[in-house]
């Protein structure tokens, strides 16, 4: 959607972007704080996510969570709120008719919240029914064990539930005064922003009745680090084997290296046709796969996940080893990247077709580290990768020797090892 972009920094420490979006029918709110998981000792590991659940609840203004909901939501608008490692954020979505009201509730929820004892004892047990839904998930639970064994900040949902009963009331109070803070709030706000509107939410943030803090929480420093051996979780009742191999770099991608290693996770297994993906499904080895690139403030990482039947395992893990290193000795043809670039280029306009897919355009990067992305100049960068570059930067993820490898299921632990020994060729 066409849209400009305005940073506002306000002058009690609050900053945050106005994606104003011309004739927009929706508007769209991200308020995050730097307030996850990492603050907190592991023994309380669950306080962020409850006060999360409790926070858009009871307040000083509607003293009933089911009341302030209705309210809420009489017309149609949606909120939601989310906990990471490191950020809870809060998001709503309104009609245009009504977005100065739904501004008002939202920051009313967020600055005045009551955290009534009957709310954190309903919301204890949703979050313990969250946690245990969740557990269920297997990749997700190979995925946070893969995270914590490599020395990320990082629990399984099975650890957290059995963790939980740590928390109360108070602790969900302590860790809100510590982190509700202006100076560690950032905001992302799209849709229909005209200056007097973009002064009335200034005006608003402005005033909002947080004290100033001390500034901007610092996020943690995590150094990955490689696993000689396989992560195996042992599952009798799963057949096939879910497993999750990383690769780290022990630095932030540059953009351009980032644009690079984009293009070459879609090129092996985004679509029916990449190389590593599709080359299995031709041969019935698997239904489906996933990679992608994640960062954090001092590392960067390359992922790859699947679940398959263990006599199909060994020919898709070649599938796998052998594409990489056709690509790390420059194995790509012209028209395999400019297939790619078109590939990404469609993928680019798919993503800002709604108010809220252009506002997460900007808001996961300028929340992490508060870059404005220049969304118009994204066609011109992946324009400009060139085969090297997808090299360089795939190359540069190996050489640093920091890798692990997991699965879940019931091969067992021999079978796994004969895995891990297929990959290692990868590395140094």
């Amino acid at each position: 959607m066409k849209h400009t972009v305005t940073e506002v920094v306000l002058n009690n420490g609050a900053k945050g972007l106005f994606v104003h979006i011309p004739n927009a029918t929706v508007m769209s709110f991200e308020i995050s704080f730097r307030a996850g998981d990492y603050l907190v000792d592991k023994t309380k590991w669950e306080t962020p996510h409850l006060m999360e659940h409790i926070l858009l609840g009871a307040n000083e203004l509607v003293p009933k969570a089911k009341a302030f909901q209705a309210e809420f939501e009489k017309n149609g608008a949606y909120n939601n709120a989310s906990t990471s490692a490191y950020d809870i954020t809060y998001e709503a979505e309104c009609a245009d008719f009504e977005w100065d009201r739904i501004a008002g509730l939202l920051q009313t929820a967020i600055t005045k919240p009551l955290f009534l004892d009957e709310e954190f004892e309903a919301e204890f047990g949703n979050v313990r029914e969250e946690l245990t839904s969740r557990s269920n998930n297997h990749f997700r639970h190979l995925s946070l064990a893969m995270r914590e064994a490599c020395g990320f900040v990082a629990l399984t949902d099975h650890q957290r539930v059995q963790l939980m009963d740590n928390v109360n009331i108070q602790d969900v109070r302590n860790h809100y005064k510590r982190t509700h803070t202006t100076r560690n709030m950032r905001f992302v706000i799209a849709g229909n922003l005209p200056h007097a509107r973009q002064r009335q939410l200034s005006n608003l943030f402005q005033q909002t009745e947080l004290p100033n803090g001390e500034g901007r929480l610092e996020m943690p420093t995590e150094i990955p680090k490689s696993l000689t051996s396989p992560l195996y979780i042992a599952n009798e009742t799963v057949e096939n084997i879910y497993f999750n191999l990383d690769t780290f770099m022990l630095r932030r991608l540059t953009d351009p290296e980032s644009d690079a290693l984009q293009l070459i996770n879609s090129m092996l297994t985004e679509t029916l046709y990449s190389r590593i993906l599709g080359t299995a499904r031709e041969r019935g080895l698997v239904y489906g796969m996933s990679s992608g690139i994640a960062q954090t403030k001092n590392s960067s990482n390359w992922w790859f996940c699947a679940q398959v039947m263990p006599k199909n395992a060994i020919a898709l893990i070649d599938i796998i080893k052998e594409e990489l290193l056709k690509v790390r000795a420059g194995k790509l043809s012209d028209q395999d990247v400019a297939d790619a670039k078109q590939y990404a280029l469609g993928k680019y306009q798919r993503s800002g077709q709604t108010v809220s897919g252009t506002a997460a355009g900007y808001s996961n990067r300028y929340f992490f580290e508060e870059i404005i992305d220049d969304y118009y100049k994204i066609p011109a960068r992946i324009e400009a990768i060139q085969k090297a570059d997808i090299t360089c930067i795939v190359e540069a993820m190996f050489n640093g020797n920091i890798w692990g490898f997991g699965g879940l299921g019931s091969c067992g632990d021999d079978f796994l090892g004969g895995l891990h020994k297929e990959l290692s060729p990868l590395w140094p």
